[in-house]
């Protein structure tokens, strides 16, 4: 077992290894799949170096819709396979991997037919709870009334409904459930480095991929990483990675979906919602019990796929989609945070080298959108693929994040088959999260745990939910320096503890990494946390060594996201939001 710490100096170690070691298994991506497949490789007994260009789930793994779903929605495309797999995930996160990130939470879909559609949708979400095997304490669905529904959800129109049906998935943090399983695969000896951007792919004699190159943000210093494969799970950038090899094999076509947020008293209910829209569904979710998590479109994204822009018209399609369905429609004075992420769907000729079919791609169903004409990316495949080639490269696309464990499994055992020898089969569904073991035990104990710490217990609770056992590690920070218990200024539910502990243990190298990731504080205050943000970076630099003009220019550069951020929010369109975006990061210092 291995230090899970990510902060400073577990960097500057982790860079001498890096350069001076030869591993079984470089992954470059430290998005979900990619420190999944990180952990499954090292808990199988292999050697692993793990790089990210940037922060751990920067991308799509920190701007999904926030939940271990089986994917209600994909019985319609009779896609009966994903679906089992996805319930199946989902209940092992709950049961057994990671509880204390996971919140099993009733939803409701309501009913707007007389007869023919309580008996079509209610024979789906009987299959969905037939699929999804083990419920972990989650109940099975049921039938309401409209008199139910209205107990259920005061706040519904009840002009637009007949009755409903209430079933249960699970709300959980994504980046924060990212980064636990980055740590996690550093537990068991996974050597990870951020901000390092692969820049090119290493060959043997025999021409074979065996490292890469990458570039450290940092420093701009230049380091080869050796292996004997690499793992491409880069998401939105697979196929990019594919080209610095030589060989393109696919062809990733990003589709946009962002998410708004709502304070929770604008709608008045204890469950969420999932309600057809014309093209897709909408999804309400309850978000840290002080708000509703509203999503999501799905259009294409033809621009920087590092950095999609919500634009007015984003914005207005949910405010549009959510308020047919409530007495008091919401308004854009309603909306507290918004963020926008690339999903990485697959499209053309993804499929053709595929480890196995099993595994491929599948083309969009018959009569649906497909190709890149399409008005809408909601038809195209959540399955996903793995290629392999050149030799010694290993590509894993598409997907859900639901699946993330069985990709990274996948992937892995690909790149096993290929390096030969006696690799033990995957242990991950068996292998707890970091934070897991022992939670239940703290949860009981919480009342004494807030006593003798001078917290509240609603503080415990909120960092149980975040940290699970290695709430440990906070305390013993608290112990040394008893002023951190202090609430962040401009965001309270969060404290100046965890702002230390997001540089010291958890590889925050930057205020966005804190204040978008390891906490929501962009999305979870209407200033964008422009006024926690100072506090932030003294408390980080303190960790990071920041002297006064660093720690201004990272100030300087988040206050730019926020504006460039906001201003895109007001746009029309996509290619006037990126135009507002890039105008006002090219003036500031971001």
């Amino acid at each position: 077992m291995k230090d899970a710490r990510l902060g400073p100096d577990q960097r500057a170690q982790a860079l001498r290894r890096l350069a001076a070691e030869t591993f079984d298994v470089v992954v470059v991506g430290g998005g979900v799949t990619g420190a999944g497949a990180a952990l499954d490789a090292a808990s199988r007994g292999l050697t692993v170096a793990l790089l990210e260009a940037r922060d751990l789930a920067i991308g799509t793994s920190s701007r999904s819709g926030k939940t271990f779903h089986g994917g209600l929605r994909y019985l319609e495309q009779l896609n009966f396979k994903l679906v089992r797999e996805a319930a199946h995930e989902r209940n092992l996160m709950v049961g057994r991997l990671c509880p204390h990130l996971t919140r099993p939470t009733p939803f409701l879909y309501p009913l707007s037919h007389r007869a023919w559609e309580r008996g079509y949708v209610g024979s789906g979400v009987l299959l969905y709870d037939l699929l999804g095997g083990a419920r972990y304490g989650m109940p099975r669905h049921r039938h309401l009334t409209k008199r139910g529904v209205l107990r259920e959800m005061p706040a519904i129109d009840p002009n637009r409904i007949t009755g409903g049906l209430q079933y249960y998935d699970v709300i959980f943090d994504d980046a924060r459930h990212t980064m636990n399983v980055a740590r996690t695969a550093a537990h068991y000896g996974a050597v990870a480095g951020t901000c390092l951007k692969v820049t090119g792919m290493l060959r043997d004699g025999a021409g074979r991929v065996a490292g890469v190159r990458a570039r450290d943000h940092e420093t701009g210093d230049e380091v080869e990483v050796r292996g004997r494969c690499v793992i491409n799970a880069t998401g939105a950038w697979a196929d990019l990675v594919q080209e610095l090899a030589g060989e393109a094999q696919l062809e990733v076509r990003p589709a946009k979906g962002i998410h708004i947020i709502v304070p929770h008293d604008r709608i008045e209910s204890r469950t969420g919602v999932l309600a057809r829209t014309a093209d897709s569904v909408l999804v309400v979710r309850p978000w840290q019990s002080r708000y509703w998590l509203i999503g999501t479109t799905d259009t294409p994204w033809e621009h920087d796929r590092a950095d999609p822009a919500a634009n007015a018209k984003d914005v207005e399609y949910l405010l549009t989609e959510v308020s047919k369905w409530l007495r008091t429609p919401l308004t854009e004075d309603d909306v507290v945070g918004v963020y926008a992420g690339v999903r990485p769907l697959l499209s053309g000729k993804a499929a053709a080298r595929a480890v196995s079919s099993d595994q491929a791609a599948t083309p969009a169903p018959e009569g649906r959108p497909s190709g890149a004409d399409s008005k809408t990316t909601a038809a195209l495949t959540r399955d996903h693929a793995v290629l392999e080639g050149p030799e010694g490269l290993f590509t894993i696309v598409g997907g859900k994040y639901t699946t993330y464990r069985r990709m990274a499994e996948d992937i892995v055992d690909a790149a096993a088959r290929w390096m030969g020898g006696s690799t033990p089969k995957s242990v991950t569904a068996v292998t707890p999260l970091l934070g897991a073991p022992g939670w239940e035990v703290l949860r009981n104990q919480r009342g004494r745990l807030a006593a003798e710490r001078g917290l509240e217990v609603e503080q415990v609770d909120h960092l149980l939910g975040r940290y699970g056992s290695l709430v440990g590690e906070l305390f013993d920070l608290l112990a040394e320096r008893p002023e951190l218990a202090r609430p962040i200024d401009g965001a309270p539910e969060y404290l100046e503890a965890e702002a230390v502990y997001a540089a010291s243990h958890e590889g925050a190298l930057h205020l966005d990494d804190v204040l978008a990731r390891r906490t929501h504080i962009s999305i979870e205050t209407r200033d964008r946390g422009l006024a926690a943000a100072k506090r932030v970076a003294e408390l980080v630099g303190e960790v990071l060594g920041w002297h006064d003009t660093r720690r201004e220019r990272e100030l300087a550069r988040y206050e730019a996201q926020v504006d460039a951020d906001r201003r895109a929010q007001r746009e029309p369109d996509d290619d006037a939001a990126v135009a507002a975006r890039r105008q006002i990061l090219a003036d500031g210092t971001a």
